[in-house]
Parts: structure tokens; C-alpha cells; sequence
């Protein structure tokens, strides 16, 4: 069984079903002439917002970081 696929002009009477249709399928294909022309895809789950700082404490940086490597110094 395939993409479900429906016309632009029924496409415009059926939207809340059509967005049901993806829900539980995983998308809807709508054509114009015989042509996909759009695709209507469910969201995924809603993620929970960012928290700036959450990573705090979990990146560590080597002592010797800002240290010019010893076969760099032809380029200085």
C-alpha cells in the first residue's frame, strides 16, 4: 500500500481529516494534475525547551588549550 494521495481541489475541503490521515499513516501526498505538489507530514514529539547552561560542567578543556604546537612555530 502506498502514500495516500489526494487532488489539490478535494485536498482544500478535507484538510482536518487529511491531517488525521497523516497522523496515523505518516504523511499525505496532495497532487495538482496528477503532479505531487505537497506533502502533509506529522510532527514529531514535542521536545521540551532549551535550558541555556544545561551542559555546564560537562566540557573540560585540555591544560595546554591555548598552547602554540611545537611543529606550529614555522608559521609564526
Amino acid at each position: 500500500m502506498g502514500v495516500p494521495a489526494i487532488d489539490l481541489t478535494q485536498a482544500s475541503h478535507q484538510l482536518a481529516a487529511l491531517v488525521e490521515e497523516a497522523v496515523r499513516s505518516g504523511e499525505v501526498v496532495v497532487t495538482r494534475d496528477g503532479e505531487a505538489v505537497a506533502k502533509i507530514i506529522p510532527l514529531g514529539p514535542r521536545r521540551a525547551p532549551r535550558q541555556p547552561g544545561s551542559a555546564r560542567g560537562q566540557v573540560h578543556m585540555a591544560e595546554d588549550f591555548d598552547a602554540t604546537p611545537e611543529d606550529f612555530g614555522e608559521y609564526l
